[in-house]
């Protein structure tokens, strides 16, 4: 779908989040739907071949009239686009399809790839979008089923496409959301269709956009009112829906004025659905479904792919870091999974089904590549394999829905998934790599049932489930929760909510969203039921609930799929489907496995760290110090030294070549729970400009899902000392002013562990000293400081210890009054130091 930038993660190929979370959607709504675009335009249709000389790829754009409608009444001429591999002939071809409000221009780079690797790809505008005429039917069988069947006609008299028999090419369809329904319906009704691999898409758009965890139905679901928005009004143009059937706009806005479904909007979405005809796909299936969906959750992919193995065919399933709330889109590596499934099923050779999952996902962003925590098992486990109940604490509670279901708490909105934190660690931009949940829920609308602490890390794969007893009636919402040792952070374990309705005192089953997480040892599942969520309609009424949990947490487990985090060469996805495994066994195999992961008191331990920028620069080269608590730490260096590599690869922003960093006994990677501890503010603040300053911490916090009571806000705002300032908009402070926000907003929490970079640039003398008082009281207090600056008469007087670097390498560390000696200064000292390296 096209609707916006979190959309084009997956088909446009960027892996932004949607701009409109910098311009403060979470607050106006109606401010961000207009930031989803309309009025866009398709590919030029001009006619006739133009080549590709640098890749050999022929590229023509032709319009091709087709005939639809229930009576095949309807005629629509629709703009595509077809490419060849130059000076070949007789390869197979691929039809890959767009998303939602898009059309075949988002997909033109990902057609190039292909046909240079061997396929004939037809890429087109679905009726209603682009250049192409008609109107949106959402994947009808009677609208764009028979445009896509008639395009499969037009590609068998293609000269050079691959022919099984006259009239039948050897046929791919592959395409994300919008584009991955058709291609599931397509092959459904056609049975030319030979191989699909269809993303981020749906099962049952009814029960998509009408969710019901406990398995009765979209009848009694619960309506997904912002997506379901953004679909039918995302677009709009001079009329309310668009270019929309306008039958299909009447029954929108009829769901939408009754906030719950009618029967003919439930079959009408289901017709556009696999879910209807599920029963006729027979073709090898690649399922690639995003652990950042609140739109299509990966229990779609799940349906879909039970469907398909009972009618025979082989299905292989994929959940990588993306998906329609942004993460990251591993475009690469999912590309070069697409490619060796349609090499394997189109090309002759054979593969087997299985199913890959991506953990701790994120790029290293100095050599591009994916940094993945990826496992695989032969065969798709399901979501309920390898069940474990967990006990839940907890007596019954009563929760409230307020008048009007307002202010309600926030699990994932359109276009701001990637705004969850694990806790306090990085600016509010960057708060998406450190995992987590947007943001806490609201006091007296959410019950609590807690497990045991782990006695042993469990990695939870699948979807859990709980029996409650519910005293109420209305729609409630079933969340989990990761929370660290001795009542710490409590993050969003996936931001995602399940929701359910119930009525009368009556007990029900819950299943809450599928995910992939790890909970570390010592840490508490902790399932959290709240009565609104700002993603879906709430009664207007207020009402009260009384919730018990009356059966264990079941947690689905996965042994097979275990294994070690590492950063996976390009080469590997080059492979084919078949010798991944193998690959990634020698890539293991051939690592020292790291330590066991044991809780310690040590704050920060490094220990061999290097790494390496894409150009050949050595950053940093075998680095290795320990940090204890209570101390104010000095990172010290000449400009080039890798002082700010060594503190992004701290965060988890970049992965590290060889080495590693442990706080307190636990690996640091992308996404690392452990992350939740560390409070840190590098290269530069980051804030929303039109908030206040008051509301950028306000709005960080709550992206940590922790009680506000925790954020020790008014020793932040004493930290800031901004005066009246606090309340005006962002973009009219200083630099200075902007400084002191950032480490107040690293101060929130009192983390365990605090780092700083430059703390002091912009800040006038008094605010400096004022600043090296902080430092020492932060510590003092039994915390960890690092500090990373060039004021070094700053760094002697706040500092109690220093780490020296030059040239990327450790070339002095201990005590700051070791390292002075008697009666020279530490700037002195500092020179000689580099004097000596140099």
């Amino acid at each position: 779908m096209r609707v916006g930038g979190a959309f084009r993660a997956w088909w446009g190929r960027t892996g932004r989040a949607a701009r409109w979370a910098a311009a403060g959607a979470a607050i106006t709504l109606a401010a961000g739907c207009a930031a989803w675009g309309v009025g866009f335009t398709g590919v030029a249709g001009v006619a006739g071949v133009t080549a590709d000389r640098a890749s050999r790829v022929q590229v023509s754009d032709q319009r091709i009239a087709v005939v639809d409608g229930p009576r095949d009444d309807q005629r629509v001429t629709l703009d595509t686009t077809l490419y060849r591999p130059a000076g070949r002939a007789d390869v197979p071809a691929i039809m890959l399809g767009h998303g939602f409000g898009g059309s075949k221009r988002d997909v033109a780079a990902e057609a190039r790839r292909l046909a240079r690797a061997g396929y004939a790809v037809l890429t087109w505008s679905a009726r209603g979008f682009g250049r192409s005429t008609g109107e949106i039917a959402l994947n009808s069988p009677d609208y764009e089923v028979k445009d896509a069947r008639q395009l499969i006609d037009w590609l068998a008299r293609r000269p050079g496409v691959r022919l099984d028999r006259p009239g039948d090419p050897r046929l791919g369809m592959a395409g994300g959301s919008y584009g991955g329904a058709i291609a599931l319906l397509t092959a459904a009704y056609d049975r030319r269709v030979d191989a699909i691999a269809p993303m981020i898409t749906w099962h049952s758009l009814a029960d998509a956009l009408f969710p019901n965890f406990t398995g009765a139905g979209p009848s009694d679901g619960v309506f997904k009112k912002l997506w379901a928005g953004l679909f039918f009004t995302g677009s709009a143009g001079r009329t309310a829906c668009g270019r929309f059937l306008p039958s299909l706009c009447e029954m929108y806005q009829e769901v939408a004025e009754k906030g719950r479904p009618t029967a003919t909007a439930i079959e009408r979405l289901r017709r556009s659905s696999p879910s209807s005809v599920a029963d006729r796909i027979r073709v090898p299936t690649l399922l690639v479904q995003g652990q950042s969906d609140s739109l299509f959750p990966l229990d779609h992919a799940d349906a879909n792919a039970r469907a398909i193995a009972r009618n025979g065919a082989p299905v292989s399933v994929v959940w990588f870091q993306g998906g329609h709330d942004g993460g990251d889109p591993e475009t690469e590596r999912v590309e070069g999974l697409v490619v060796d499934f349609f090499d394997a099923r189109l090309k002759g050779a054979s593969a087997d089904g299985g199913f890959t999952v991506t953990r701790s996902g994120g790029i290293d962003s100095s050599t591009r590549r994916v940094v993945v925590d990826e496992a695989t098992t032969p065969t798709y486990p399901g979501l309920s394999s390898g069940p474990v109940p967990l006990p839940l604490s907890g007596r019954e509670q009563t929760i409230y829905n307020p008048p009007g279901g307002s202010p309600a708490s926030i699990s994932a909105v359109p276009g701001l998934g990637s705004l969850g934190s694990g806790g306090a660690a990085g600016s509010l931009g960057a708060l998406g790599s450190v995992g987590g949940g947007f943001p806490a829920e609201r006091p007296g609308q959410f019950a609590v049932f807690d497990t045991r602490p782990l006695e042993e890390p469990l990695q939870l794969t699948g979807a859990a489930s709980v029996r409650l007893r519910v005293d109420g009636d209305g729609p409630l919402f079933a969340k989990l929760y990761d929370v660290a040792p001795s009542g710490g952070t409590a993050t969003l374990a996936r931001r995602l909510a399940a929701p359910f309705r119930v009525s009368g005192g009556r007990d029900v089953t819950v299943t809450l969203p599928a995910m992939d997480h790890r909970f570390d040892r010592g840490h508490r599942l902790r399932l959290v039921i709240a009565t609104t969520d700002l993603g879906f309609a709430t009664p207007a009424e207020p009402s009260s609930y009384k919730v018990r949990a009356v059966s264990p947490l079941t947690v689905p487990t996965v042994p097979s799929l275990a294994t070690e985090p590492t950063p996976v060469p390009a080469w590997v996805w080059a492979l084919p489907l078949a010798g991944v495994a193998l690959a990634l066994l020698i890539v293991l195999t051939g690592r020292r496995r790291p330590a066991p992961e044991q809780d310690s008191d040590v704050p920060l331990e490094i220990t061999g760290l290097t790494k390496a920028y894409k150009n050949g620069h050595l950053a940093v080269a075998d680095l290795s110090f320990r940090v204890e608590k209570g101390q104010v730490l000095g990172l010290l260096g000449p400009n080039g030294a890798g002082k700010t590599t060594t503190l992004r690869m701290l965060m988890g922003l970049i992965h590290p070549d060889s080495g590693e960093m442990r706080i307190f006994g636990h690996r640091v990677y992308p996404g690392a729970p452990v992350l939740s501890r560390l409070g840190s503010f590098v290269e530069g603040p980051g804030f929303l400009p039109h908030l206040s300053g008051r509301d950028n911490l306000d709005l960080y916090w709550r992206a940590t899902g922790r009680p506000l009571d925790e954020a020790h806000l008014d020793e932040a705002l004493q930290i800031a000392d901004l005066g009246s300032a606090l309340d005006r908009p962002v973009r009219t402070y200083s630099q200075g002013m902007r400084q002191r926000l950032a480490i107040a907003q690293a101060m929130l929490g009192l983390p365990d562990l605090l780092v700083l970079d430059e703390p002091t640039n912009g800040l006038d003398p008094p605010q400096i000293r004022e600043m090296r008082g902080v430092l020492v009281r932060y510590a003092a207090a039994g915390r960890t400081v690092i500090v990373s600056s060039h004021l070094l008469a700053e760094v002697e007087q706040t500092c109690t210890h220093a780490v020296v670097m030059a040239g990327g390498r450790r070339v002095a560390a201990g005590p700051v009054t070791e390292i002075t000696g008697s009666g020279r200064r530490l700037e002195d000292a500092f020179l000689e130091i580099i004097g000596e390296t140099s």
